[in-house]
């Protein structure tokens, strides 16, 4: 028995459907794919960068884990010690807040992952996942001891997260590439 096309999709998966060109049977066209052959909703990228507690506690794979059960798909990540340059460029906005200096210090005191996850909503989702130190089920209310030592950044707007991995990723850095399961995360 066939079933109509709507039925058997979520409601992403219909109003991205609506969003196709009647005829066209699914995201892409045939043959190799270009960077932006996706709807614009599945690419929203945001940055997320694992901070020198979570490597000394040995605690990337879980962050990296809850991202991927999520259904996000990871597009750039890198380690690297982050420089003040880079630190000062990157949290310009709290350079004047009295803790400051110790951000600095924290931020350049070990090795860091940086990483561009991209999948619908994400900033939003991350924003969430991510949560604060007294949020049960969150990254921070879950692993995180201080308010000091709270894992991880992520970026807080769309706005925010092109401007923050243009600090950390050059645009070759990010990888364009198929997700095998998208239709199964977003019901296409």
């Amino acid at each position: 028995r066939l079933r109509p096309a709507g039925a058997t999709m979520g409601s992403l998966g219909r109003c991205l459907a609506r969003s196709l060109p009647r005829g066209q049977a699914g995201l892409s066209r045939p043959g190799p794919r270009c960077y932006g052959s996706a709807p614009p909703a599945l690419q929203e990228q945001t940055l997320l960068v694992a901070k020198p507690d979570a490597l000394q506690r040995r605690l990337l794979g879980d962050i990296i884990q809850r991202f991927e059960r999520r259904g996000f798909k990871l597009v750039a990540m890198k380690l690297l010690q982050a420089d003040r340059r880079l630190v000062d460029q990157h949290y310009e906005q709290l350079r004047l807040k009295p803790f400051y200096p110790a951000l600095v210090a924290y931020m350049t005191s070990g090795p860091v992952v940086a990483m561009v996850w991209e999948g619908y909503n994400v900033v939003r989702c991350t924003r969430a996942m991510v949560g604060d130190s007294s949020a049960v089920g969150t990254i921070r209310g879950d692993l995180s001891v201080h308010i000091a030592r709270n894992l991880v950044h992520a970026s807080d707007s769309v706005e925010a997260a092109r401007r923050e991995i243009g600090f950390w990723f050059q645009r070759h850095e990010l990888l364009a590439w198929d997700s095998g399961d998208r239709d199964n995360i977003y019901g296409l």
